[in-house]
């Protein structure tokens, strides 16, 4: 019998992180592979070169068929580009039936109505994700099937994104040979592996910090209450240092990676690097502590967005989970102190739950540990999720969209 596959593929501005599990028939995933290679023709979420990115996924497929070719008939893939919009919307519908039960026809036409927004014909929904039910003004409802009243009202939060930048993703995807499973809001991805529902009743808000970009996202009351993503990432702390230190782009990742803290303090002003191992161009020695200035003002800034859409939606220093950290970025020394300090929050890196999916060997059990393969771990939930229907509330919507994206 075929073996049924689901494949997260990350796709970032400067790596593509693929998880593949294989899905039992009971629901039950096993991780069959981690994998990561070099990411071209992406720039802050959005493909930027068609050729370029098709041929970093034809390297990642070459990989994955190793696998197994199946494995690339349901990819989830992430979308997270800048231009990506959030809205609140409402859908209002009278029950039909004269006893004024509520059955599920009333659900789907509430939940419809509230996805009936006016958008420019050159975007599309990503995502409609119903908040609450409100039946006869009593709200906080999560599943109204059975109750009675006259009025059903929804409450849902609508992703919209820009179609192009959408079909040219799934476009390269299509011509390297793979299928699309789903398209998936990048920070959602990230926030299924991570996030507890007691973190999100709580009140938390998810930093995934990329290469390319930051995308977060809040939840309290176990709702989404808001989302966003920032076109500036680690790849800016990079850029800052390769000005900074005068060197190439390539001595200046690798010193942030290796030498590089989110804080100076603590750091001996007479701590020095010598440059010359790395980039032979380079002057002879740099200060650490001017390494750690030189990457501290570029988290602040990023910090900054942040705590300006807390306040856009009343929730700075108002979380008590406080900040969950994850991507590439968050793996720099220091982070969640300065983390602490800017939004004034609790802070910690996220850690992938991966309780629900077998590990086949330890080795693979702490390769997913690492905060950098978050969203690729996200995106098998979420097409296990897909497959045995959890979490599709809200109708048939997402097979609509794949035929439009279909040639």
């Amino acid at each position: 019998m075929a073996q049924n596959f689901v494949t997260g593929l990350d796709i970032g501005s400067s790596n593509l992180k693929a998880a593949i599990a294989e899905v039992k028939n009971d629901g039950q995933l096993s991780l069959v592979k981690i994998l990561k290679t070099p990411s071209g023709g992406m720039r802050k979420g959005n493909v930027d070169d068609l050729g370029e990115m098709t041929r970093s996924l034809n390297i990642m497929f070459s990989e994955i068929k190793k696998v197994s070719r199946n494995a690339l008939k349901n990819i989830f893939i992430n979308v997270g580009g800048a231009d990506i919009h959030t809205q609140a919307s409402k859908g209002i519908v009278a029950v039909s039936r004269a006893d004024y039960e509520i059955h599920q026809d009333d659900i789907d036409r509430a939940v419809q109505a509230s996805q009936a927004i006016n958008l420019p014909p050159n975007r599309m929904v990503l995502h409609a994700i119903t908040r609450e039910f409100i039946v006869d003004g009593v709200g906080d409802i999560r599943d109204p099937l059975g109750m009675i009243g006259n009025r059903l009202e929804v409450n849902s939060l609508i992703i919209d994104a820009f179609s192009p930048s959408v079909k040219n993703l799934t476009k390269c995807l299509e011509m390297a040979g793979g299928t699309v499973g789903a398209l998936i809001f990048s920070p959602l991805a990230s926030a299924r592996s991570v996030l507890s529902k007691n973190q999100k009743d709580l009140g938390v808000v998810l930093i995934d910090i990329g290469f390319g970009t930051t995308s977060l996202c809040v939840y309290e009351e176990n709702k989404l209450l808001h989302a966003a993503v920032f076109p500036i990432g680690s790849g800016n702390i990079t850029n800052d240092l390769a000005i900074g230190l005068k060197t190439s782009v390539e001595a200046a990742e690798a010193v942030k990676l290796t030498f590089g803290s989110a804080s100076p303090k603590g750091i001996s002003g007479r701590e020095n690097v010598d440059l010359k191992k790395i980039d032979s161009n380079a002057r002879a020695s740099v200060s650490r502590r001017l390494i750690a200035d030189i990457i501290e003002v570029r988290l602040a800034e990023i910090f900054e967005f942040v705590n300006n859409e807390l306040k856009l939606i009343g929730k700075a220093r108002q979380l008590p989970v406080g900040a969950i950290l994850v991507g590439g970025g968050s793996k720099i020394p220091g982070i969640v102190d300065v983390v602490k300090d800017e939004l004034e929050l609790p802070a910690q890196i996220g850690i992938p739950d991966s309780s629900s999916i077998e590990m086949p060997s330890g080795e693979m059990s702490l390769q997913s540990e690492d905060p950098e393969f978050v969203g690729a771990l996200g995106l098998v939930l979420w097409g296990r999720d897909r497959m045995f229907g959890e979490g599709s509330s809200g109708g048939s919507w997402i097979k609509k969209l794949f035929k439009d994206l279909l040639p």
